[in-house]
């Protein structure tokens, strides 16, 4: 029986730190006041997060790019400006320069506090955030289909979102740490390949009934078929600090699905690669962003990231034209030729330095820096 096209309807998630304005660490205990003028002003579009510093934010269902930026810039500059309400500051950075993720407190909620007490270290170092893009693909073999194959474009998206270079004060050495934390946990990283979505409900089965998970959000895969919506959730990359640079993410993440999609009503796929080659390709965007290669593995060498992103611009711009999302996917190519956030932060820590400024107080200037550009765009 022929499928009905999916709606590929998009919907973003974004989490949000909150900072001192005095110190510029951490609002460890940000009053109670503020999550409630939140929820007030965003009903059933925001919530808190795990640790208590953090924030979330959820667009609506959206029928185009343009609606979810609109969407997303709304709900920034809401929470940015409630935050400034309370002296606080707002970054949307993946990781903090500076914060100790041993100071923190977590959120009191059910959820929460089982978290807490099953993964103990591991969720006390979550001291991180995402950015996560829903499409809307309705079949259920469809959706397991497309997400086999889009995990090979994971490593492109996340390169381009890498903003969490410094973890407890010290420069990392990756442009995502944050990934390197995330994959402390279980069941996250690449998803295996599935042959059906029965095969995915079993194993979501044999791993309730064994009494390990209670349901399928614990699989915190880089792509999941989310439990709660009839959508696709690409959960690999860090969160922006510039919003036009989420957007073109989500843009292109929409766009590969609805390229497959297209490949698959002309009886073609994108070809299944080994897990362990696309770890690679995820290894190299973790460490490297834009700044470095990706294994073209078409032919099978180091390839530019920039001439990576070229082909997939053009893989996709079919696709990016009947959704009107040229102009974002586009954006990209500015992301490669300005630098990632995490590239801004590595730099204003450095100018810092060689100014005569003390490590500290040059990490308190990148937080200054982050506060600025998380509110650039709205």
């Amino acid at each position: 029986m022929p499928l009905n096209d999916p709606p590929f309807t998009i919907g973003i998630e974004e989490e949000y730190f909150f900072v001192d304005r005095e110190t510029r660490n951490l609002a460890v205990d940000p009053p109670a006041t503020m999550m409630a003028d939140c929820v007030a002003q965003l009903t059933g579009q925001v919530s808190p997060e795990f640790l208590r510093a953090q924030i979330e934010v959820e667009t609506r269902v959206c029928t185009s790019v343009a609606e979810a930026r609109a969407d997303l810039a709304h709900l920034r500059s809401t929470v940015a400006s409630v935050a400034n309400n309370h002296g606080l500051g707002l970054i949307a950075a993946a990781t903090h320069p500076f914060a100790k993720w041993n100071d923190q407190q977590h959120t009191d909620k059910e959820r929460y506090n089982e978290l807490a007490q099953d993964m103990q270290a591991l969720a006390r170092r979550l001291l991180i955030c995402g950015l996560h893009v829903h499409v809307g693909i309705e079949d259920d073999d469809l959706r397991i289909d497309l997400m086999n194959q889009v995990r090979y474009f994971l490593p492109h998206l996340l390169a381009l979102s890498t903003s969490s270079p410094f973890w407890g004060g010290e420069d990392s050495g990756l442009l995502s740490y944050r990934l390197s934390v995330f994959d402390a946990m279980p069941r996250s990283g690449l998803p295996e390949v599935f042959d059906s979505a029965s095969e995915y409900d079993r194993l979501v089965a044999q791993m309730v009934n064994a009494n390990v998970i209670e349901d399928a959000t614990k699989f915190w895969w880089d792509v999941r078929p989310s439990a709660r919506y009839p959508t696709l959730e690409m959960r690999i990359t860090d969160v922006c600090t510039r919003l036009d640079d989420s957007i073109a993410i989500a843009a292109l993440y929409v766009c590969i699905l609805s390229m497959l999609y297209r490949l698959r009503k002309s009886n073609q796929r994108w070809r299944i690669y080994p897990r362990t080659m696309i770890n690679e390709n995820r290894w190299l965007a973790q460490r490297y962003g834009v700044t470095g290669t990706m294994v073209d593995f078409g032919i099978g060498r180091p390839v530019a990231y920039a001439d990576l992103l070229e082909e997939v611009i053009e893989l996709v711009r079919e696709d990016a034209e009947r959704m009107d999302c040229v102009a974002e996917i586009e954006h990209a190519r500015e992301i490669v030729r300005r630098g990632t956030s995490a590239q801004h932060q590595q730099d204003a820590y450095q100018a810092a330095i060689a100014a005569g400024a003390d490590p500290h107080e040059a990490l308190k200037g990148v937080v200054d820096m982050l506060i600025e550009e998380t509110t650039v765009g709205l």
